[in-house]
């Protein structure tokens, strides 16, 4: 990743380049989590690019770095991605007038094909092949390589990675200074080691918090182990951060950090950071765009420090809202499944109504089956206002000597039956 000019100019002639496309993102400070932790914290919103998230920045800085003037019309870019990346690279493509060939895995949503093919236009072809992403990328470089293009890397790229630095450049002079903490999402690395080299550069006082989704802690792995591992599995509902091994270049840069640097967030309480967003700021951020704020709670006191999180981006489809809401209130412990057994008499089902708390309401309600020739089987949803209401209704259960099973962690039968 070393180059002969000092990285703080490289990443300044970034900055200078990027106005052509948009403004500097808003770095606004938030009152509501300011009073919360009794802090001073300000969000670097890069979910208000003109693609919604950060990637811009390394598509177009690496991009321009590899288009002759004059000749844009004659470069041909690669890329493989189901998301973010595809629509930075789609963007830059149109703006410099080049070719695009975006490789997508087949599984991909409409939502976020079509949001691709409306930032790129007629700039870009959009290859869907693969089930699974390691197909699509293998695909991707083939291409490239067969026809001479030109393949961009999402974040093991040392262009991608100056670029995503502006972020940085952009969050001190907007700042006027240095902040105490600084608060990175990570997925492959490449904005946590551009923010965090630039930093050491020109405010090396500055301290570093990343936020890794509990089922993607690539960097945390690594950081343990001494370079970049492979997660033998990965929860891919942090789509936007869900990476199974940290880039080879990002590592080199953030290798001096310590894996206590690493903060892990529960996939179904970013969830519950996603609706507090939307429900009382009225900002819509995507799962990997909440990380940075999620674990604000899990940095211990913060009391007088000024804190920048970095909001990675706002590509939420909103299809998925019912799936946040209800992982979101599991996790809060206000909503429970039962697999609840009755006797096969007229009246058991008003019994156990009439043990239901004011607060407590019944959102799923399904006859299963006989489970014996006096008995039966039924799923049931309760939704209610506090996690002590839930409590309080299974030992009025119990007292009633009604049979149930909560299944609401229960990862197998809650997947066959909710």
């Amino acid at each position: 990743m070393e180059n002969p000019a000092p990285f703080a100019a490289l990443v300044r002639n970034a900055e200078t380049a990027i106005r052509d496309l948009f403004e500097p993102t808003p770095l606004q400070r938030n009152d509501h989590l300011s009073a919360r932790f009794g802090a001073d914290i300000w969000l670097k919103r890069e979910d208000l690019t003109p693609v919604r998230s950060y990637k811009l920045r390394g598509a177009f800085n690496a991009m321009r770095k590899r288009v002759t003037p004059g000749q844009a019309t004659n470069a041909h870019f690669v890329c493989a991605s189901a998301g973010n990346h595809a629509q930075g690279v789609a963007y830059a493509c149109r703006h410099f007038g080049a070719k695009g060939t975006i490789f997508m895995p087949v599984t991909t949503p409409k939502q976020k094909i079509d949001k691709t093919k409306v930032f790129g236009g007629d700039a870009i072809e959009i290859v869907l092949t693969g089930d699974y992403f390691d197909q699509t990328l293998a695909a991707s470089q083939a291409f490239a390589a067969e026809h001479g293009a030109q393949f961009l890397a999402p974040f093991d790229s040392a262009d991608v990675i100056e670029g995503q630095a502006t972020v940085g450049l952009e969050i001190l002079e907007q700042l006027g200074g240095a902040p105490d903490l600084v608060v990175l999402p990570v997925g492959g690395g490449g904005l946590s080691a551009g923010i965090t080299r630039y930093f050491l550069d020109m405010a090396p006082g500055t301290r570093f918090a990343f936020a890794e989704p509990l089922g993607g802690a690539s960097l945390q792995a690594a950081l343990q182990q001494g370079a970049p591992v492979a997660l033998p599995a990965v929860d891919n509902f942090v789509d936007g951060a869900a990476v199974a091994r940290i880039g080879t270049l990002p590592f080199e840069a953030l290798r001096r950090f310590s894996p206590a640097d690493v903060h892990l967030a529960p996939e179904d309480r970013i969830c519950i950071t996603m609706l507090q967003m939307l429900n009382h700021e009225g900002v819509v951020l995507e799962p990997a765009g909440a990380l940075a704020i999620d674990v604000l709670g899990d940095l211990g006191d913060l009391s007088g420090k000024r804190v920048v999180c970095v909001c990675s981006g706002g590509n939420f489809d909103f299809e998925r809202l019912p799936e946040v809401k209800e992982r979101a209130q599991r996790f809060a412990g206000v909503k429970k499944y039962f697999v609840l057994r009755l006797p096969q008499r007229p009246g058991a089902l008003r019994d156990f109504l009439e043990l239901l708390g004011p607060d407590d309401d019944v959102a799923r309600f399904e006859y299963l089956k006989k489970s014996a020739r006096n008995f039966g089987s039924i799923l049931i949803g309760i939704e209610t206002a506090a996690p002590q209401n839930l409590t309080a209704l299974k030992t009025r259960l119990d007292r009633a000597g009604f049979v149930y099973r909560d299944i609401t962690n229960d990862e197998i039968l809650s997947e066959l039956l909710v």
